[in-house]
């Protein structure tokens, strides 16, 4: 883990003010941070805080710290780890660098439709064990939200075939399955946080990135990058986590009430998203004048076969997607 900066130093010694042994009559406070987000991703944490609130009789409350104000996802991951927060949201890719559970939604192509991969998110067999692989980490995964589906977006044309990735430098999350998926597409992965984009994309330094349509108009990468080309090679969830030793702050009622909250919070962001998203399309083709393109999966998925061929050497990455596999089959 990193040496603390100076928002997590303030938290800690804050967080020493708050006893773990609450009264009966005392407000146990929740602080919940995340960087920046989409809409939909921002009314179901803000859902989160409203419901445990009226399922506990206040007796629970959320401090939101929206934004960045307390850093990037893995400085989030690394204070709920020692406590300073108690939730967050984060991508799944990051969280592959925690547990190896976590990389099976970076597998290429895994998911064929948006049904298929709600079928798996709301799984409890199948979600639980991920959760639980990091417990010994200091946190836990308690909910998720949809991200979407990832796809390609470029700076000097669209992608219609694998050959035009041939040597295109591509910005991917650092995540060992994403950066094997774009060398086996024929691109050159840079790995890179999510505030460098735009400025690589309109400095040359990258070709192109890969991400839900909402990078096009809430980070304005649209003003730069004008094609965006469906391949839908990864749907990577968002992860809410939970800070071990937040379970120590509550008494079992109140632990229910706010997993409670969280589980109707997925509800309210897979709506959300719905909606925000054919906004965010039509958003991106009038005011940022990008063009959108579909392109025949079968060869892309076949370039990435090796991937699937060497998982077998990864068993718990293997059994994880056997099961995945077997229930999107039934």
């Amino acid at each position: 883990m990193s040496k603390p900066h100076s928002a997590l130093k303030w938290l800690l010694a804050s967080a020493i003010m708050v006893p773990f042994s609450q009264s009966a009559y005392a407000t146990t406070i929740l602080r919940l941070a995340y960087a920046e987000n989409s809409q939909p991703v921002k009314e179901a944490l803000h859902y989160i805080g409203k419901a445990v609130e009226e399922k506990t009789n206040g007796s629970v409350m959320v401090q939101f710290f929206p934004d960045g104000q307390l850093g990037g996802e893995r400085e989030l991951v690394e204070m709920t780890q020692v406590g300073a927060i108690d939730l967050t949201k984060v991508s799944s890719g990051l969280l592959e660098s925690f547990s190896p559970l976590y990389g099976v939604f970076s597998l290429p192509y895994l998911f064929e439709s948006e049904e298929r991969f709600y079928q798996v998110m709301d799984n409890p067999d199948i979600m639980g064990q991920v959760y639980r692989s990091t417990e010994s980490q200091g946190f836990s995964g308690v909910g998720w939200y949809d991200s979407g589906a990832r796809s390609f977006y470029m700076t000097r044309g669209p992608i219609n075939t694998v050959a035009d990735l041939r040597g295109k430098k591509i910005r991917v999350m650092q995540s060992e399955t994403s950066i094997e998926t774009m060398k086996l597409l024929g691109a050159s992965p840079i790995a890179m946080g999510q505030a460098e984009v735009y400025t690589s994309l309109q400095q040359g330094i990258i070709d192109g990135a890969e991400n839900n349509e909402f990078a096009l108009t809430i980070a304005r990468h649209g003003e730069v990058a004008k094609f965006y080309s469906y391949d839908m090679h990864t749907r990577i969830p968002d992860i809410v986590i939970m800070s071990t030793l937040t379970k120590r702050k509550l008494t079992p009622d109140q632990l229910v009430a706010l997993k409670e909250a969280i589980t109707e919070s997925v509800e309210v962001e897979k709506q959300a998203w719905k909606v925000e998203m054919e906004k965010t399309r039509e958003l991106a083709q009038t005011q940022f004048g990008v063009q959108f393109n579909t392109v025949e999966l079968a060869p892309f998925k076949a370039a990435v076969q090796p991937i699937y061929d060497k998982l077998k050497n990864k068993p718990q990455i293997y059994a994880l997607y056997q099961q995945i596999n077997q229930l999107t089959n039934e």
